[in-house]
């Protein structure tokens, strides 16, 4: 049995090293960013742990013994899952690694963009020591905060929001109430649009692509704020930008976006009124460790005992 690691930035891997070299099964290092270099380099891999490579139908077929691939975190839009099934190639994710981090950044962002602290920041540092500058500022538990995507992280985000005093509302076709979450007033979408101050967005991009556009923005009140922590591409970035110049939005707060890294040129960041993270939500030394020993031991636990802990497509 042979695993190998696709692509990595990572400094190091020594943890994976570690779970790797106990179990006593092989693995190599590669950075391949192309079908030709996945189809040349990993001939002889049976699992594969990716970072960014595209497995493609056009990998897959040129890959006989492939069998299993885990991805470094949670989004799994590079790999085509329909024809890792026909392959009978397992697909796993690792979701539940920095779901604590990304919540703590929607709230952090949240905070930023209602109490208007970047803003005040750079104002009182360069201009004047004014607080009439951050005009209008209101209470939390007079706001309304809409989440839509009420998975782990949803849930995680929509607890800690209801903590800090704010009402919650929630969108989730699969979501199924419990009694830890009955302060969530369920909402349909359209409903939620147009009733929140706040939105925060915890959704995958497949199946969302370009939900927030001109016309969902016009459906927002005007002193709504939107929190992205989730996928590039769920927000039209060129409505976004009109919409926040316009005033129809009162403001964003973005860790996601189409294209990463984004441009330092981009229109949006002349924006007083959009704070921009560089896709750092899922990050804290703690989740860091746990992804990459989480990985690690889904391919262990794959090739030993053909048990994986969390599935993306289910074989026959």
């Amino acid at each position: 049995m042979k695993i190998i690691i696709t692509d990595c930035d990572h400094k190091d891997i020594n943890i994976e090293t570690k779970v790797l070299n106990t179990a006593g099964i092989d693995f190599e290092l590669k950075q391949c960013h192309s079908e030709e270099d996945l189809i040349n380099q990993c001939k002889d891999a049976d699992a594969f742990i990716v970072q960014y490579a595209k497995i493609t139908k056009k990998v897959m077929d040129a890959l006989p013994k492939l069998k299993f691939i885990v991805r470094y975190g949670v989004g799994v839009d590079t790999i085509d899952i329909e024809e890792a099934t026909k392959h009978n190639i397992q697909v796993c994710n690792v979701p539940d690694y920095g779901m604590n981090e990304v919540a703590d950044h929607a709230i952090a962002l949240m905070m930023a963009m209602t109490r208007k602290i970047v803003l005040m920041n750079d104002f009182t540092k360069h201009k004047n020591w004014d607080y009439a500058h951050s005009i209008p500022i209101h209470r939390a538990c007079n706001q309304t905060v809409g989440v839509i995507g009420l998975g782990r992280i949803g849930r995680n985000f929509a607890t800690k929001a209801h903590a800090l005093g704010y009402n919650i509302i929630g969108y989730d076709p699969y979501f199924k109430p419990s009694d830890e979450t009955n302060f969530i007033t369920i909402k349909n979408l359209s409903d939620l649009i147009q009733e929140a101050d706040i939105i925060s967005l915890h959704i995958p991009a497949d199946g969302n692509k370009d939900l927030f556009n001109k016309d969902t923005f016009k459906k927002m009140k005007n002193n709504a704020i939107l929190i992205n922590v989730a996928r590039g591409g769920i927000i039209n970035e060129n409505d976004l930008y009109d919409a926040l110049v316009s005033g129809e939005i009162a403001g964003a707060a973005i860790d996601c976006v189409v294209t990463e890294p984004m441009p330092t040129d981009n229109k949006l960041f002349t924006l007083d009124n959009y704070i921009a993270t560089p896709h750092m939500a899922w990050y804290s030394e703690e989740a860091a460790q746990e992804l990459k020993r989480k990985v690690a031991e889904e391919c262990v636990s794959f090739l030993q005992e053909n048990i994986v802990h969390y599935p993306i497509n289910h074989l026959k």
